[in-house]
């Protein structure tokens, strides 16, 4: 399975993007179904080529996606409002990949990733994770506060 990644989430969508629901399998996000209403942020992504047209590195900032966590089963939410973040991507030629986020990020993490999920995480200042070719994802590190979403909503 593949953790995602909800870019304050580190994923954003373009400001012109329309609103959105995702929904996470008990057992994946939380214990629990996990719906996210996510209302479109203004974060701008640019992409870096090597000289052969690559992408080699993905840079996103700006103000993330306004979201709604929901616990499917007693209906409790938590509402968190887009802040700014900055997310830098370095892409390798054998499919891993390394990400370092700054500022507001969500991080969901499923049973196969590193630590093992499932949780649901809000990191506010620095987090690190690699991401190999089966879109395992493994944090490596970080700095700053979290914020145990699926305990808020248990």
């Amino acid at each position: 399975m593949v953790a995602a990644a909800l870019a304050s989430i580190a994923a954003p969508v373009s400001a012109s993007a329309a609103d959105f629901e995702l929904v996470f399998e008990a057992g994946t996000a939380c214990e629990f179904e996990l719906r996210v209403g996510v209302t479109a942020g203004s974060a701008i992504t640019r992409q870096f080529t090597d000289s052969e047209g690559n992408i080699v590195r993905t840079l996103t900032a700006g103000r993330g996606n306004d979201l709604t966590f929901t616990n499917a089963i007693t209906q409790a939410t938590v509402s968190l409002r887009g802040n700014g973040s900055v997310t830098s991507t370095t892409l390798d030629a054998d499919g891993t990949s390394t990400v370092r986020s700054t500022g507001h990020n969500v991080v969901i993490l499923y049973p196969s990733d590193v630590p093992a999920g499932p949780s649901t995480t809000l990191y506010v200042g620095r987090v690190t994770y690699e991401i190999d070719a089966q879109a395992i994802f493994t944090i490596t590190g970080s700095s700053g506060r979290t914020r145990d979403i699926c305990d808020e909503l248990s």
